[in-house]
């Protein structure tokens, strides 16, 4: 792995670069490209999913750079994802062993339930499925050996608790949406007492949520447009200007200081390559504690799934 970013240790002791590559919205030939330019760059840490349709993309990639010896496949830390309609245990397995041929892995570093609302593949709500029994099929695919680590994403902290009390295998890690103006503190917090790594996406803001279109032709996260974005924050602009960096960087760094991994998401080769350049300067904890006090009195979510509202285990009831 890339000597330059620090490395976060699992509960189980896997070794999980703090920088990877969000992958949201690539593909085609675009996805592959980015993931060559990526790896080119030093990303060792890659994060897909079914939902994102790029993983023949990721593993085309993949295998070519492994057959030209451009990097091991023990060097690379690849992270997928099971969506509502495969996180029942009924289904999780086959569900895995496919993201697993079309990524063409023996194995995934991480595999995440997507979400904690089970559905049928038509959308309709599974809701003979909990979270505990979600967690009982991720913990199978971890005994067979098709992930090295298993964890949860989107969800919340209650669900996590629940997970706690029955679970054989820990809650590796815990993705969700955490940025400047949505700090996830209480979650963090519990992820602190069960010894939970955090990755948190939309770090930056997920400006390219705005094109994602509904089934009634507009853009299906049209109610946060005015959500500010957290790159014109006036206290990340001053740091940047202090440390001549970008407020990207800024960001993540910053993201990273408080022991919680990054997966920023660009296709652009000049801000990859800024967005995992953070490690050559540093940001004090008072300055990191700046940005923190900026937390918003309404959480300033930018991502509802409007798929799960209504479903007994939608993570996100307390807040709609």
């Amino acid at each position: 792995m890339s000597s330059k970013v620090p490395i976060f240790t699992l509960s189980n002791a896997v070794r999980m670069p703090s920088v990877g590559l969000g992958t949201w919205q690539m593909t085609g030939d675009e996805g592959k490209t980015v993931i060559r330019n990526a790896i080119l760059a030093g990303y060792r840490h890659i994060d897909t999913a079914t939902l994102y349709q790029n993983e023949d993309q990721i593993g085309e990639a993949l295998a070519e750079l492994f057959a030209e010896g451009v990097v091991k496949r023990e060097d690379l830390f690849i992270t997928t994802k099971a969506f509502c309609h495969e996180v029942a245990p009924d289904v999780i397995e086959e569900a895995l062993r496919n993201s697993l041929k079309r990524l063409r892995l023996d194995y995934v570093d991480l595999y995440l339930a997507h979400i904690p609302a089970a559905t049928r593949e038509c959308g309709s709500h599974r809701t003979d499925v909990k979270v505990e029994d979600i967690w009982k099929g991720l913990e199978k695919l971890y005994s067979l050996g098709l992930t090295k680590s298993i964890g949860v994403s989107n969800f919340n902290e209650s669900q996590i608790e629940r997970i706690v009390k029955i679970q054989k295998v820990p809650i590796h890690v815990s993705q969700l949406e955490l940025h400047l103006y949505l700090p996830q503190k209480a979650h963090r917090e519990v992820c602190k007492k069960h010894n939970i790594i955090i990755t948190a996406y939309a770090t930056l803001g997920s400006p390219g949520r705005m094109s994602v279109i509904g089934a009634d032709g507009k853009p299906l996260f049209e109610f946060t447009k005015n959500i500010p974005n957290e790159l014109n924050d006036k206290n990340v602009k001053a740091l940047a200007q202090k440390y001549n960096k970008t407020p990207a960087q800024i960001l993540l760094r910053a993201t990273v200081e408080m022991g919680i991994v990054v997966i920023p998401k660009t296709t652009n080769p000049e801000r990859m390559k800024e967005n995992i350049n953070l490690f050559d300067f540093s940001i004090s904890k008072a300055e990191v504690n700046l940005l923190e006090a900026h937390e918003r009195s309404k959480p300033e979510r930018l991502f509802w799934w409007p798929n799960v509202a209504d479903h007994p285990e939608d993570p996100f009831a307390a807040e709609r």
